[in-house]
This record gives structure tokens, sequence and C-alpha cells, in this order.
């Protein structure tokens, strides 16, 4: 089976969803011999690197009239994720642009090397939704990513270049010609398709009917 979905650091719903698609993967036994890709989907490739802006206006774009609505939602996505086993601390996130972390996915991706890439991915996502770090912070970026094995040296080849950023965009382009609007979104063995952050149970009922059907 091959899967690949599309995913961004700053979307509660890919951490949450991937996280239920991996654990599916495993408890049907697919996990270890499956092709399973990352790629890169912005939600706002506008937003800028550097920003003082909390969370809670993030969500309600300086509406103040919409705060409590936007309480109860960030109440909703934070136990979500308590509830699948994920730290989360989503009043302390730095809502900003997350185009370097996933040109270091890239860098991690080339090594061939799945567990360093899926570390990469799991450390980016705990810097920010859990440790009110900005993931667009070189020296922030630079620390999660030797941390969990990437090469300092590397990584900071990475960071001051353009490298990986057309690999970015290449994935981003692909779904738009899939028509594809929103993450996470994944695609599996070219054919069949799962959107959203969907209930554990129905990763799992979907990948055993794939196998199945295939």
């Amino acid at each position: 089976m091959e899967i690949k979905y599309w995913s961004d650091i700053a979307c509660p719903f890919c951490y949450i969803g991937s996280n239920r698609m991996k654990r599916a993967m495993k408890e049907i036994g697919i996990y270890d011999d499956t092709q399973l890709e990352f790629k890169s989907f912005e939600l706002d490739p506008t937003a800028p690197k550097e920003t003082t802006e909390g969370y809670i206006n993030h969500f309600t774009q300086g509406n103040q009239a919409l705060e409590a609505q936007a309480k109860d939602q960030m109440a909703y996505i934070e136990q979500m994720a308590k509830d699948d086993g994920l730290p989360m601390a989503i009043n302390r996130v730095v809502p900003t642009n997350t185009v370097d972390a996933h040109r270091l996915i890239k860098l991690a991706e080339s090594k061939g090397n799945p567990t360093l890439m899926e570390n990469v991915i799991k450390r980016f996502y705990q810097v920010y939704f859990n440790d009110g770090q900005s993931i667009a912070d070189y020296a922030v970026l630079l620390a999660a990513a030797t941390e969990v094995g990437l090469d300092k040296n590397e990584v900071s080849q990475v960071l001051n270049s353009d490298d990986y950023l057309q690999a970015v965009l290449d994935d981003e382009n692909e779904a738009q010609r899939l028509g594809i609007h929103a993450a996470p979104y994944f695609v599996i063995n070219n054919k069949y398709s799962i959107s959203g952050a969907q209930p554990y149970d129905a990763f799992v009922k979907a990948l055993k009917q794939i196998q199945l059907e295939e």
C-alpha cells in the first residue's frame, strides 16, 4: 500500500489526523511495509515569519465578537489532541509562516530514513503546538531539527538558502491539480482518498476495506 498525505505544521487537524492514520496503520499491521509520503500544504503561504499575534486573534482575525466562539473551538481542538495522547497547549501557539519547516522536512526525506523523517515532523508539531515557540525562527528550527537527528551544518545550509523550496511548491501545485483545497488529505494507492481528521475507527475501517478491495 502507498499513502501520501498533504499536511501543514500549523494545522491542528493535520497533527491529529496524521497521528490517527499512523496508529491505524500500525493496528492493522501495515505501517512497516507501507510507503507513507508527507506532502507539503501551507494553510497560509502569505503568513509573516515574525509576529506578535496571539492564537486567539489569529482565529478571530481581530473580530472580538468571535472570541467566545474561538475559545470554545480552541478548547475542543486541544481536548481532541489530548484524547489522542498528543501534547497541545494551543493558547501558547505562535501563528506564523511554516515554509522553512516544510523545507527541513524535505531535507529529512532526502535521507531515505522514514524514522528520521517522522521524528522531524513530530518534533516540529510539538514546537508549534506545545512549546510556544515560533516555527519560523531559524534558531528554534535548528535546535529542533538537530535534536532529532538532522546534521547541524546541513540544517543551517538549508535555512540560509532556498534549498527544497521548489519541492514544497511542487507538492502544493500537485494538490491544486488534484483539487485538494484543505488538509489533512490522504491519498491511498493513487485511487482512494480520506479528508480531514476522521475518527480513529474510521481510518481503521477505511484501510481494512481498501486492503480487501486491493
